[in-house]
């Protein structure tokens, strides 16, 4: 069926514009049918992708090339273009963010009673945005959905969230639109370089990656852009805006922003830093700082995480825990540690999002977050139970999991290069287990001495249906990873060979610029 659709450019085209056709849809419905209606485009959004899995070829990628690639001028006068394509590393992104959205629609069923039409309107508008993030070219047009998805998720938390929704929102805005405007500085300067050396601008990726820029330019615009990037992964010591967010979000809210929106932050690193300022990438100091930063995310996230009393904020803080891996594994600069950054971005985004998820649902069967409240509910949920523990296992990395691919991956990248941040970093797997296991514990495994513990439902069909397909990809991944590696690895390797051939390049100029200045001045 769908692998006898021809799938060429106009995929990307329809998974960017579909979800906001479904918007107008949502907004021009009878209230109470907004979230059925919703619903059905985010799922038919999600099947008409699922064929760029067996449409994909990696073939086509393993020069730096680009699959289902189109480009059309939209500001002529700029150089703006109309460009998408995706590669290896992008195409799980868009899986991941098409696979999310239905299930946290569907998952937000009970929770969303206010204002119902505006709530899932938002949240096709933001699908849009982050596929148009993942698919982008440009790097104009890049910025431009960047930017997009601040809007509804800021209304996301700010109206349907909790006590503290308003200052959350307010937060998680100025960090990232901060951080988006000294990347907005980095981008234009990019354009002006490359309007100098050949009279014409542009904002194309591909052309901006032929721009010649000494060492020093590299290391600053890396600098504007890591922390643009850094502020949406989030990297300590910016993760400050992620557990506010995270705890007064709805729960939908919090499965896309776990889901697929910090991947926006560890999707630009290897997309826009890596290639554009690989001598920057590659500088000794930068990859030092960029490995200290994720090991103490690692380590310093975890011993937080062990200690809240709030199962949403302990859940939250997991979130900058793995990214820290991720981090390691993307300035690790080997291809283990490139592709396993990539499965921890695909299966933090599956189990996290599946985590909050079970949340959601004991909060609306107890109306509380607090682990203490909880205690026995293995006995009057036990499917409830079940799907939360593989989740959790998931989460802490357990052998046969998504979890434990990603991680051991990432830290055998790390180790090939930096043996001692790999072995700090190691310990996060242990803390992993020491907070997630005592919550899981607590919660379902103690003593029934409540009696609101009593009287708690087990799963519904329709939760059951929103849990089954996630738990499902944590096992397929865990113990058949070789499709999603196979997939991403040529462009893995471009990346990481772009990197180091150019990097060269750069420094060999220094040299002989320095070389020849003595010369010039005689």
């Amino acid at each position: 069926m769908l692998d006898a659709i021809h799938y060429d450019a106009w995929i990307l085209h329809a998974l960017i514009w579909l979800p906001l056709l479904g918007m107008g849809h949502v907004l021009l419905s009878r209230p109470e049918r907004a979230r059925l209606i919703s619903f059905g485009w985010a799922a038919a959004v999600f099947l008409l992708s699922l064929g760029l899995w067996w449409s994909f070829d990696p073939s086509r990628t393993a020069g730096g090339g680009f699959d289902f690639a189109s480009s059309r001028p939209w500001i002529s006068t700029w150089g703006v273009n109309y460009a998408l394509g995706l590669d290896g590393i992008s195409l799980f992104m868009v899986l991941l963010t098409t696979f999310t959205m239905p299930v946290a629609i569907l998952g937000a069923f009970r929770y969303i009673q206010k204002a119902p039409r505006a709530f899932y309107a938002l949240m096709l508008l933001l699908e849009t945005g982050v596929v148009g993030v993942f698919c982008s070219l440009d790097l104009f047009l890049f910025y431009v959905f960047f930017e997009l998805t601040l809007v509804p998720m800021y209304f996301i938390v700010g109206v349907w969230g909790g006590e503290r929704r308003v200052y959350a929102a307010v937060k998680f805005f100025l960090y990232t639109a901060l951080g988006s405007l000294l990347m907005l500085v980095g981008i234009l300067y990019l354009y002006f370089r490359a309007r100098g050396l050949t009279g014409v601008g542009s904002f194309a990726y591909t052309d901006l990656l032929g721009v010649p820029l000494t060492l020093q330019e590299q290391l600053w615009l890396f600098g504007a852009f890591a922390l643009a990037f850094a502020i949406k992964v989030p990297i300590f010591p910016l993760h400050t805006w992620l557990p506010d967010a995270h705890v007064e979000a709805p729960t939908p809210g919090s499965v896309v922003l776990a889901a697929v929106l910090l991947k926006m932050g560890t999707y630009g690193f290897v997309r826009f830093l890596l290639p554009l300022f690989p001598a920057a990438s590659q500088h000794p100091t930068v990859v030092a700082i960029m490995l200290t930063l994720g090991v103490i995310g690692i380590v310093y996230a975890a011993l937080v995480a062990a200690v809240q009393p709030d199962a949403k904020k302990l859940v939250a803080y997991t979130s900058v825990a793995h990214m820290g891996f991720v981090v390691i594994g993307v300035f690790a600069l080997t291809v283990n540690g490139l592709q396993g950054g990539l499965v921890v971005m695909i299966s933090h985004g599956v189990s996290t999002g599946a985590l909050f998820l079970l949340l959601g649902m004991l909060y609306e069967r107890r109306h509380t977050r607090r682990i203490e409240d909880f205690g026995g509910l293995a006995h009057s949920a036990p499917w409830l139970a079940t799907a939360f523990v593989i989740t959790a296992l998931a989460s802490i990395g357990l052998p046969g999991t998504s979890g434990f691919v990603g991680e051991f991956l990432a830290l055998l990248g790390t180790f090939e290069s930096h043996r001692l941040a790999a072995i700090v970093a190691a310990t996060g797997v242990i803390f992993a287990a020491y907070y997630m296991l005592p919550m899981v514990q607590r919660v379902f495994f103690n003593a029934l001495d409540k009696p609101e513990n009593r009287e708690v439902e087990d799963l519904s069909r329709r939760e059951f249906a929103v849990l089954a397909p996630m738990l499902a990809l944590m096992v397929w991944i865990g113990v058949q990873p070789e499709p999603f590696l196979r997939r991403m690895e040529p462009s893995v390797r471009h990346v990481l060979e772009r990197v180091e051939s150019q990097a060269r390049m750069t420094l060999n100029d220094r040299v002989d610029a320095d070389v020849s200045a003595p010369a010039d001045d005689e």
